[in-house]
């Protein structure tokens, strides 16, 4: 494949037309037709159904697009390495996290180097855990935030000072909001809306211990601002971090820390022997200066 093609492919998956896309490429729509069933031959799989009012993608073409979208992010990030001049420190900084409060200190360091290097960029992309150490190990990223327990022994890393503390997002009309604290035994029977990283980890299990079984857990999430609407909408309560969703008396919602105290540890890693470009060797220097 080659990736000339694979920018055509992503060009019509996006423009869902080949006429549209061959605008757009400049290119005509006879040869950009025959560079996608070269392809599709190539592949030995029909990519694209060709309908009257425009092209949708088989089931293999959805899978290419993601797989040609993070090679071409990569091809992207490896150009603007090696094209970056030695005497002026430029480039971008690829950096993954969940939601946590704990990325301002990101944004304090970035704010810091800035002055310095103000011509570093910064791409931050929003995930779990999962999808974030995906990304560093496909080279799409270059630092990950990771929250909570997940298997980072294969990367470098340094553990974060600050916490996240575990706790109940609710309307603050619920009749739970009168807790101070809510311990496992307020969780049964309650309509709940739980972080789909920590299930997979297990990280609320021990906190349940033998009470886990009796949750009505009615709906997962990956970023908590979704949930967040469902909570407003009075559909359950969300189980989540505190200092993500503004809680002040305006917001019609609030937070109860859970009972026993439950928090989340942070470390920010990087892939080992890890060669970064400029700009990322001097955010991980500051990084280190400052932690």
């Amino acid at each position: 494949m080659e990736l000339r093609v694979l920018r055509y492919f992503l060009m019509v998956a996006r423009e869902e037309s080949i006429t549209g896309a061959a605008k757009l490429l400049h290119v005509t729509q006879p040869t950009l037709s025959k560079q996608l069933m070269d392809l599709e031959e190539e592949l030995g799989k029909k990519l694209l159904i060709r309908g009257n009012r425009r092209i949708t993608l088989t089931e293999e073409g959805l899978l290419l697009r993601k797989r040609a979208q993070e090679i071409m992010d990569l091809v992207d990030k490896t150009e603007t390495e090696i094209s970056s001049t030695n005497e002026v420190i430029s480039g971008d900084v690829y950096i993954g996290g969940g939601e946590t409060d704990t990325m301002r200190l990101i944004a304090k360091i970035a704010k810091k180097l800035q002055g310095e290097y103000p011509n570093i960029q910064y791409h931050l992309y929003s995930g779990n855990a999962e999808d974030v150490m995906e990304r560093l190990d496909k080279g799409l990223l270059d630092f990950g935030v990771i929250i909570g327990a997940a298997n980072i022994q294969k990367y470098d890393y340094i553990r974060l000072a600050a916490t996240d503390t575990w706790g109940l997002l609710m309307k603050e009309d619920s009749p739970m909001a009168v807790l101070d604290f809510v311990r496992p035994e307020h969780l049964r029977d309650i309509p709940l809306l739980c972080s789909r990283q920590a299930l997979i980890g297990n990280e609320l299990s021990g906190w349940f211990r033998e009470d886990s079984e009796k949750l009505n857990i009615i709906a997962t999430y990956n970023l908590i601002y979704n949930a967040t609407l469902m909570v407003e909408e009075g559909m359950g309560y969300a189980l989540c971090l505190d200092k993500l969703v503004n809680t002040t008396s305006s917001s019609g919602l609030c937070f109860k820390p859970l009972e026993p105290r439950l928090e989340a540890h942070l470390n920010i890693v990087w892939k080992k022997y890890q060669m970064f470009s400029k700009a990322a060797q001097k955010f991980l220097e500051k990084l280190q200066e400052e932690i």
